[in-house]
């Protein structure tokens, strides 16, 4: 997580500095650089997350080894920290980060437009809430004769319920958004990594092929199935993660600010 949120903001930083300094519109730029360092911090995170995963499948499936299998005892781990090291003994590093490229291809583009979903829909429940709080300010200004500069400045000054509210609602905004256009690509996915080869020995499909016999078996929204699932499920988690992530942000500058 730490390495993720890091790559996160020094990319979005650095990209958005540019992007700006190209003439590029505000909104446009935050965008770019939001998917931008989406994809870089989650390629980031699987330099951890992929052995991990390993590690974890291996552990998994030991039992369905056969136990006369001569080289069955080889494939006996005790914990995970045995795992690892028998794995990086006897397949090196590359056999950590088994499933590398595939995680980066599933994992990338949806952070990518999670991050970029995420800076658009923010921005325009921010515009919903600004027009609520200026008509708010404004019958409370007809109502009152003496209101001062200050008075009106904190009534358009959003609390902190409401700042964890709309960031909640755009990070559930964006994960729909994210499930809605990476949902075929998991389901290729998914559907390659659960077929194997035939008793003959021959390799499995081939992403075309496995794209034809989906699109054969139920036509284009088969590549759709279970996103209603993966929408509640990507919402849920994006929620929690940004009203953390933000809540630090916050935490980290009022205490930068009590030091200065």
């Amino acid at each position: 997580m730490l390495l993720y949120m890091a790559a996160l903001e020094v990319t979005k930083s650095n990209v958005g500095t540019s992007t700006v300094r190209f003439g590029i519109g505000e909104p446009t730029a935050a965008a770019i650089a939001n998917a931008v360092a989406g994809l870089s911090a989650a390629m980031a995170a699987q330099l951890v997350w992929t052995p991990i995963d390993v590690v974890s499948q291996r552990l998994m499936v030991q039992d369905g080894y056969n136990s006369s299998n001569p080289k069955a005892s080889a494939c006996r781990y005790v914990n995970g920290i045995d795992a690892f090291r028998k794995i990086l003994s006897t397949d090196g590093p590359r056999g950590l980060y088994r499933g590398f490229g595939i995680s980066i291809l599933t994992h990338a583009p949806s952070n990518a437009v999670w991050w970029a979903s995420y800076s658009l829909a923010q921005r325009m429940v921010w515009g919903g809430v600004g027009y609520y709080l200026c008509k708010k300010s404004e019958e409370r200004s007809d109502t009152a004769t003496n209101v001062n500069a200050s008075a009106s400045a904190n009534a358009l000054r959003p609390d902190t319920k409401t700042v964890m509210a709309v960031q909640g609602l755009s990070a559930a905004m964006a994960g729909g958004m994210s499930a809605l256009i990476t949902m075929p690509l998991d389901t290729i996915k998914t559907r390659l990594q659960v077929l194997d080869g035939d008793e003959n020995g021959r390799r499995g499909p081939t992403v075309m092929q496995t794209v034809r016999s989906l699109v054969k078996e139920g036509g284009w929204m088969a590549c759709y199935r279970g996103l209603g699932p993966r929408w509640a499920s990507m919402s849920m988690s994006a929620t929690t993660m940004i009203t953390t992530y933000e809540f630090l942000k916050r935490l980290s500058a009022k205490n930068q600010e009590v030091l200065t």
